[in-house]
């Protein structure tokens, strides 16, 4: 089957993504500029940025999240960070593992 140039396009894309959060992550100078040129790779190719790097900037100001510019706090079921830079929060959805194998114990248990 054969590759068409859009898929192939966003193949490459998605490597340069990773190259520059990796740089973005050994370099923290230059973090900031390596985000916003990995967002315009992404929006360039219509591609989402990854899910394991959506948490690791600001959604704001695309600020680079390293050891103190961030606050990390939970809450009502959600992960807040909080950008130090533009003193706004972003809030996803905390996933409970231990909660979920409890229900699944909870069906399997006869009934006595």
């Amino acid at each position: 089957m054969k590759i068409s140039k859009k898929q192939k396009a966003r193949e490459e894309a998605l490597e340069k993504i990773n190259d520059l959060f990796k740089q973005a992550k050994s370099n923290p100078e230059k973090a900031n500029l390596y985000v916003k040129k990995a967002r315009k790779i992404g929006m360039k190719v219509n591609l989402p940025m990854p899910k394991e790097y959506k948490r690791k900037f600001c959604k704001h100001c695309y600020n680079y999240f390293q050891d103190k510019n961030y606050r990390v706090r939970t809450r009502n079921k959600m992960v807040v960070y909080y950008c130090l830079n533009c003193k706004k929060y972003m809030k996803f959805k905390m996933i409970i593992k231990n909660n979920l194998k409890k229900k699944s114990l909870l069906k399997l248990k006869p009934k006595s």
